[in-house]
C-alpha cells in the first residue's frame, strides 16, 4: 500500500499543478477581457453597428487582440462585426498559408492584401538604416484604402502600453515632443478612426497570453532583424527602470492621463499671455514655493488604478 501511495503522489501533485496553471491562465483571460474593455468604454472605441477592422501581422499582439475581441463580441451589449486584414508585404520566406488557414479555422472573416512594400523598402533605404518610417507610411495608406473597400468604420491596432510609453520616450527624447500614441484618433486623411484596444494592456501579458493560446508567430523580416533601434534601447530602460524601481512604468503611463497643461510650457494648449489674477483658489495651482513638488498625484477622473494595468 505504502508503494502505490508513492507511486500515485506526483500523479496528484500533476493534477494540481495543472489546475493552478490553469487557473491563471484564465485569470491573465479575464484580464485582458477586463482591460480591453475598459479601454473600449473609456474612449468610445466601439459603437452600435460598427465593422471593425482588425490588422493582424502575425505578430503576438495582433494575434491576442482579435482573439479577446472575438471574445467581447459575444458578450457585449451592442452589436458589431469584426473583419480580419492582413497586409502580406511580400517579405522572403513569407509562410503566406499560416494566417488564411488559422483564420478559416477561427471562423473569423478576414482579408489578405497582397502589395510588395517590401521591395520598395529595400529599395529606397540604404543598406543597416532603419525602415520602420517608410514600412509604415506604405502601410498605413494600403490600409487606408482596404478599410473604405471593405466598408469598415473602425481600424484597429493592436499596440500595448509598452508601446505607447515608448513612443512617448522616443518623440521626447528624440523628437522635443511630449506625444504619443493616442487610444484613438482620426487617421491623416480625415476619413477613418482608429483604435487602440490594447491600450491598457502590459505587453508581458501579451506575450504570455501568446504563448498559453499557442498563436502562430510570424517574424517580420524588416524592422524585427534591426537590432540597433531607438525603440529597443528604450524598451531596455525601460526593463531597467521596472526592475530597480517597481511601479515605476505604472506611474509615468498614468501620467499620461494626468496632464496640467497650465504647468507646461506650451502656448497653444494654455494662454500664458493673458493669465492674470482672479482671486478664486486653485488646486492645481502653483507649487513654486513647497518643499516636496512631486508629490503623489491626486485621482483625476479617467485615470487608471495602477493594480489594474
Amino acid at each position: 500500500m505504502s508503494g502505490a501511495a508513492v507511486m500515485e503522489a506526483p500523479a496528484v501533485g500533476g493534477v494540481k499543478q495543472a489546475e493552478k496553471v490553469a487557473l491563471e491562465n484564465n485569470k491573465l483571460h479575464k484580464r485582458l477581457c477586463r482591460l480591453v474593455g475598459q479601454a473600449i468604454g473609456d474612449f468610445n472605441m466601439i459603437e452600435e453597428g460598427d465593422k471593425v477592422m482588425v490588422c493582424l501581422s502575425g505578430g503576438k499582439d495582433s494575434y491576442a487582440l482579435l482573439d479577446i475581441l472575438m471574445t467581447l463580441r459575444e458578450r457585449a451589449p451592442i452589436h458589431f462585426d469584426i473583419i480580419a486584414v492582413n497586409l502580406d508585404q511580400k517579405q522572403p520566406n513569407f509562410p503566406a498559408d499560416i494566417l488564411p488557414a488559422y483564420l478559416t479555422k477561427l471562423g473569423v472573416a478576414f482579408h489578405i492584401e497582397n502589395q510588395d512594400t517590401y521591395s520598395i523598402v529595400k529599395r529606397v533605404i540604404p543598406e543597416g538604416k532603419t525602415t520602420c518610417s517608410l514600412c509604415s507610411r506604405l502601410r498605413r495608406g494600403i490600409l487606408y484604402r482596404v478599410a473604405d473597400e471593405l466598408g469598415a468604420t473602425k481600424i484597429a491596432l493592436g499596440h500595448h502600453r509598452d508601446d505607447i510609453l515608448e513612443t512617448f520616450f522616443l518623440n521626447m527624447f528624440f523628437g522635443g515632443k511630449l506625444k504619443s500614441m493616442p487610444a484613438k484618433l482620426q487617421s491623416d486623411d480625415g476619413r477613418h478612426i482608429v483604435i487602440r484596444p490594447m491600450a491598457y494592456v502590459k505587453e508581458s501579458d501579451s506575450e504570455r497570453y501568446a504563448e498559453v493560446k499557442g498563436f502562430p508567430i510570424i517574424p517580420c523580416d524588416l524592422c524585427g532583424s534591426q537590432e540597433n533601434l531607438q525603440r529597443k534601447q528604450i524598451k531596455n530602460l525601460m526593463r531597467e527602470w521596472e526592475k530597480k524601481f517597481p511601479g515605476r512604468v505604472d506611474s509615468i503611463f498614468s501620467a499620461l492621463s494626468n496632464v496640467a497643461p497650465s504647468h507646461l510650457m506650451d502656448r497653444a494648449l494654455f494662454n500664458f499671455s493673458d493669465l492674470k489674477t482672479d482671486g478664486v483658489a486653485n488646486p492645481m495651482g502653483d507649487i513654486a514655493f513647497d518643499d516636496e513638488p512631486c508629490s503623489m498625484p491626486a485621482t483625476f477622473p479617467g485615470t487608471i488604478p495602477l493594480q489594474a494595468v
